[in-house]
């Protein structure tokens, strides 16, 4: 009959172990209390929030600013852009991506690792700023959907990681049996790499999910029509350049303004443009870590 003895650490151990959790606890306190602070801000009363009484929890909770940005044609707009945006953007991405990094992965296509040093050649070196919006222009692409989408339609270093997924998750001997089944490179590619892909997908989604998301410098850049702005861009002239809608303040008095009604506005709208990437993730996230590792690792 076994008995089972626990070994006693060494105090020197359980020492590190502690010290370890306390830092560990204070980077996530550092992390989470502006967030949290953010949120409560958002839900509390204007004068709480000029007079420094929210401190953890909302204080006389209200959605007054909540109900101010739903009725703000610009933001709703800008909501919609930044969504369309970030969903054929990502599916362009997407695309792109996958049909470039997988054929670079098969050892047998001629001439892949000179374009491979071709590739890595655009990450180090770039025309600039000015010939991409020149070029930009020439293709009638300034004021529409395209000049988002377009100019940032391939990341290298996605492809990098893609191809190196690629090359060490999908064995050779399923192309093989697939080509002597009289398989096609393209059904191969939907029917078997895909599927078996999810990892490096998801992490790829993400990213360039989020990537759109947070993108204002293009459209600052090519866009001029009010009606194109996406949500970042629009979030940029309220908190940063605070150009106020008059929409949101229209149906607020006056002294409600004088109290700090345009700061609790502001901590609104960092949630209402944050919550879609936090609803996002959970989502991904089983896949992230095993995406990342295999992609970037491996190979």
């Amino acid at each position: 009959m076994f008995v089972k003895t626990k070994m006693k650490e060494p105090l020197g151990d359980r020492i590190f172990l502690l010290g370890v959790y306390a830092v560990l606890l204070l980077i996530t306190v550092s992390v989470l209390y502006p967030l949290l602070y953010i949120v409560s801000s958002s839900f509390s009363s204007p004068r709480a929030v000029v007079s420094g009484q929210v401190w953890l929890l909302p204080i006389e909770f209200n959605l007054k600013a909540y109900k101010s940005i739903f009725q703000s044609s610009q933001l709703m707009s800008g909501y919609y852009n930044t969504i369309v945006y970030t969903v054929f953007g990502t599916l362009i991405n997407l695309l792109f991506t996958v049909l470039l990094a997988y054929p670079l992965s098969v050892k047998s296509f001629y001439g892949r690792n000179f374009f491979m040093i071709l590739l890595m050649i655009t990450m180090f070196f770039s025309g600039g700023l000015i010939p991409t919006y020149l070029l930009v222009k020439d293709l009638h692409m300034l004021d529409t959907r395209w000049a988002m989408w377009l100019p940032g339609a391939l990341s290298v270093f996605q492809v990098i990681v893609a191809r190196t997924f690629f090359q060490s998750s999908i064995p050779g001997e399923l192309a093989e049996a697939a080509q002597m089944d009289g398989c096609r490179d393209i059904r191969f590619l939907w029917s078997v790499v895909l599927p078996l892909s999810k990892p490096i997908l998801a992490v790829m989604t993400l990213m360039y999910a989020v990537g759109h998301w947070n993108a204002y410098f293009d459209a600052l850049i090519y866009l001029r029509s009010e009606k194109l702005f996406p949500l970042q861009y629009v979030l940029r002239n309220l908190l940063i350049l605070n150009a106020a809608d008059p929409e949101m303040l229209a149906n607020t008095a006056g002294k409600m303004r004088e109290q700090g009604f345009e700061q609790a506005l502001k901590y609104a709208l960092i949630v209402v443009a944050s919550v879609p990437v936090l609803v996002m993730y959970p989502f991904v996230q089983r896949h992230f870590v095993k995406g990342v590792l295999i992609g970037s690792l491996k190979g």
